[in-house]
């Protein structure tokens, strides 16, 4: 399928440490007109599954959103890092456990409306237990809970963020068998 726009011009307008904003003028037919779009390098997200059937969740302070909430793991690719390679670290560094197999389940867009962030969803398995390692500036709890109860935290608010809920939904539809006990 073509795209309908072309890019005319592109200028990058604001350079941070994780991602980057650029203005496009893009043209659609005889009409142009302004994209502003988040260049982000991807993220990985992962459902983490203990030999209890237990999902290891962080409760992690999040400064634009002003309080905690609790994640799936996750974290942002580092330049030239496989999508694999990011899942095994980030896992580790959140939680202090090392995943002996772990298995890509889907990709999505955490907001195609702006931003180029494509989230690689992972599950983890065989778990075995290590040395949690975030960052300095990442304030993280460990939660481990059952499947079933992971889905009550959405349903009582408990759970708000976007990537951990459509990656519970995503396991519920397609791996059901987690949640049968």
């Amino acid at each position: 399928m073509d795209k309908p726009e072309e890019t005319v011009s592109s200028e990058v307008i604001f350079r941070g440490r994780v991602f980057s904003v650029v203005r496009d003028r893009v043209r659609h037919g005889s009409r142009e007109y302004v994209r502003e779009v988040v260049v982000h390098p991807g993220a990985v997200a992962i459902i983490a599954m203990t030999s209890a059937r237990e999902i290891l969740l962080v409760k992690q302070f999040r400064y634009p959103a002003g309080r905690y909430l609790v994640e799936i793991p996750a974290g942002t690719l580092e330049e030239g890092e496989s999508p694999e390679s990011c899942a095994v670290r980030e896992l580790e560094e959140e939680t202090g456990y090392r995943a002996c197999r772990i298995e890509k389940i889907t990709e999505f867009f955490l907001a195609p409306g702006y931003s180029t962030e494509i989230i690689h969803l992972f599950m983890a398995y065989e778990l075995e237990r290590s040395t949690a390692n975030p960052d300095v500036d990442e304030h993280i709890t460990l939660l481990k809970v059952r499947a079933e109860e992971a889905l009550a935290m959405i349903d009582k608010g408990e759970i708000i963020d976007a990537k951990t809920i459509a990656a519970l939904l995503y396991l519920k539809q397609k791996r059901p068998e987690v949640f049968n006990v």
